[in-house]
């Protein structure tokens, strides 16, 4: 009886071994920042704590507050320190769905838009873009004046509150609501808001205030990230500024409408 040899080649003899790269990984708790009470945000996957320092994560404020109604306000939190298997954040930034602002912009109404940097109290900087929409078309004068009340009202809030209750006060309506009642009187409106903001730089002595709320601030002056062409109004000395900034194209939403 003849035998044949199948002699099998290095390359099947030596198959390579598939690594399952998922059983390597770990999950840690994120958590939101004590002035939010600490929140847990879900769980994220690394295979080491040190590569989830300085990853973005999104929330929605309902995620925080319990509140149906804050679905709509989408929020950034960047992690900042390992606590073990506890992801500690920094608040980055929050803005409206675009589902939800394209259902404000109605026909023959106005828009009113603001966008202003600023430093608390305690020396973070945020820039935050203000919209105010009225019951029906104003007058370019009427704009200037609700604009100037946007100003008025965000200088002496930044100037009067931490990095912490400015946030609180912002996500929360309570400085908008400051904005809707002191315009009223000057047009109808049927909706005032911070639809965004940004945390764009930090203290020196960001580290040591952030180690008294358990973290570390790694946030530094950071490049903007879209390229379309807004003015920019820095309200501690009235100027502006030409800066990059993602915004709404607010005819192209109209015309959509």
């Amino acid at each position: 009886m003849r035998v044949r040899r199948i002699t099998l080649s290095s390359k099947s003899s030596k198959a390579k071994h598939i690594r399952d790269k998922w059983r390597s990984k770990s999950w840690y708790n994120v958590v939101a920042p004590s002035f939010f009470g600490n929140i847990d945000l879900g769980a994220v996957p690394a295979e080491t704590a040190d590569q989830l320092i300085g990853r973005v994560v999104e929330a929605t404020l309902y995620d925080i507050t319990g509140d149906f109604s804050h679905h709509y306000l989408k929020m950034f939190f960047q992690i900042s320190v390992m606590d073990g298997k506890t992801a500690r954040t920094l608040f980055k930034g929050h803005e409206y769905s675009r589902d939800y602002l394209r259902s404000l912009v109605r026909r023959r109404t106005t828009k009113v838009d603001g966008l202003f940097n600023l430093i608390t109290r305690d020396g973070f900087k945020l820039r935050i873009a203000v919209s105010a929409l009225t019951l029906s078309r104003i007058k370019t004068s009427q704009e200037k004046i609700i604009r100037n009340i946007m100003i008025k009202i965000i200088k002496a809030k930044a100037a009067t509150l931490t990095m912490d209750q400015f946030v609180q006060e912002m996500v929360l309506g309570k400085i908008a609501s400051d904005i809707y009642n002191e315009s009223k009187q000057v047009a109808p409106l049927r909706h005032v808001g911070i639809r965004k903001s940004k945390l764009i730089g930090a203290p020196a002595n960001a580290s040591e205030i952030a180690l008294a709320d358990g973290g570390v601030a790694v946030v530094e002056e950071v490049e903007l990230e879209t390229d379309e062409l807004v003015e920019a109004i820095d309200i501690e000395t009235g100027e502006t500024a030409i800066e990059a900034e993602q915004i709404i194209d607010d005819e192209a939403i109209s015309d959509e409408e």
